[in-house]
């Protein structure tokens, strides 16, 4: 599959990307103590359908649902079901849709009514390294300069930073080449060149790096049961600056709506 993506395909990962910010913002109108994770996965597949586009996750691999919900200390693919979210939960939205055979593939962690402020840091700061690590993703650096941004940007303030989970390559495919790692070393991993469409999604956890999967094959949380944080942007490398494909603006629409 080619690296390098034309014009006309990064406008088609672009449309994707954006119904998937429009889907998660639709998400943050029902996010509240009281509704469960099943709940809120029903509703961004009706809507996706909606648009004219497929729930890429769902049989993806055998998943089941159009989203992983990805509670407190779990950091990624937590299965949508019975669980009522609570004051105080941090939860990690992360979705995928398939539109006129292209992906896009975002995800942001909201806050449920008042969390802990140590929490909340956590949250602004994954946040921001997210954009720390785009601000690397330009033509002539390398994969490494990527992951050293988001790596060192965290450093100071001790958090865990997954090791055994990376962003990725995005097109015709979910996960493409390159590897997109949350940490690294500067000039170092594959060159990247304009026209290369990444994703790239820091997974940081307030306490140890480590992280264990649950026996239903797809739930992963931290290894001391500390909440983590999880954001990730569709980007398409350019000269200078990269180009973000995906949204948070319609997410921060309806919270600003909210407050």
């Amino acid at each position: 599959m080619a690296l390098i993506k034309t014009p006309e395909e990064i406008g088609l990962i672009k449309q994707s990307s954006l119904l998937v910010g429009k889907t998660l913002a639709e998400v943050a109108k029902h996010l509240r103590p009281g509704i469960t994770t099943r709940e809120l996965d029903h509703i961004a597949e009706q809507f996706i359908r909606d648009h004219g586009a497929l729930p890429g996750f769902k049989g993806y691999h055998g998943y089941p649902a159009a989203l992983c919900i990805s509670v407190n200390s779990v950091v990624v693919h937590g299965i949508p079901g019975d669980y009522t979210l609570r004051d105080g939960d941090i939860v990690s939205v992360d979705c995928g849709v398939l539109l006129n055979g292209y992906w896009g593939d975002s995800a942001y962690t909201f806050e449920v009514g008042e969390v802990d402020p140590e929490v909340h840091l956590l949250l602004k700061r994954t946040l921001e390294s997210l954009y720390q690590g785009i601000k690397a993703a330009v033509a002539g650096n390398r994969v490494g300069d990527i992951g050293y941004a988001i790596q060192s940007y965290l450093h100071p303030y001790g958090y865990g930073i997954v090791r055994d989970l990376v962003g990725h390559g995005l097109g015709s495919q979910l996960h493409e080449k390159p590897e997109v790692p949350n940490f690294g070393r500067r000039g170092t991993g594959p060159l990247l060149h304009e026209g290369m469409v990444l994703a790239i999604e820091p997974m940081i956890n307030l306490g140890t790096s480590q992280v264990i999967m649950d026996n239903d094959g797809w739930t992963i949380r931290t290894r001391d049961g500390k909440p983590s944080a999880h954001f990730e942007h569709d980007i398409v490398v350019r000269k200078g600056q990269a180009e973000i494909l995906s949204t948070f603006s319609y997410i921060e629409e309806v919270l600003q709506s909210k407050l």
